[in-house]
């Protein structure tokens, strides 16, 4: 019961001290000077300030670079390519399988036993014979296959 009245005491306390300091940064820019005026090129206190310099007027800067359309190799390539040097070591070439393969490690010593990869084959078994007759029939085999791909949306921007 302490631990309660302490807790929403405290919570009390915090809320207090966040509006007295909401409040106070609330008097500050209250009593925050006025902005000064920006200079004008006219001399005239009503005439809008001037957006650009006369130094600004004339000056053209670098055209941007065009982009290139990667073909789908080129693509298949960069994602490959972690390290962006045109090569692709075979650590590169490993590296999207690691995190299936530590699946699979179950000692995690970086070996694979067949014990270790038949854990994943025999879970699959078990889950589709459903009778638990050791064996399966063309309907329980069904169960093994991966699930269907969700079709990817069509833009309806146009």
């Amino acid at each position: 019961m302490n631990r309660v009245v302490l807790g929403a005491l405290g919570a009390l306390c915090l809320v207090g001290l966040g509006l007295f300091w909401w409040q106070g940064r609330a008097e500050v820019e209250r009593a925050a000077p006025p902005p000064e005026a920006a200079p004008t090129r006219s001399g005239d206190p009503d005439a809008l300030p001037s957006v650009a310099s006369d130094d600004m007027v004339g000056l053209v800067g670098p055209a941007p670079p065009e982009a290139t359309e990667l073909s789908r190799e080129q693509k298949r390539f960069g994602r490959y390519d972690r390290d962006s040097d045109g090569r692709i070591t075979r650590n590169e070439m490993l590296s999207p399988r690691t995190e299936a393969f530590r699946k699979l490690d179950k000692d995690g010593n970086n070996l694979l036993t067949f014990e270790e990869w038949a854990v994943a084959t025999v879970d699959k078994f078990d889950h589709a014979d459903t009778n638990h007759d050791d064996w399966l029939t063309p309907a329980e085999f069904r169960r093994t296959a991966p699930p269907p791909s969700k079709p990817k949306p069509r833009c309806s921007c146009k």
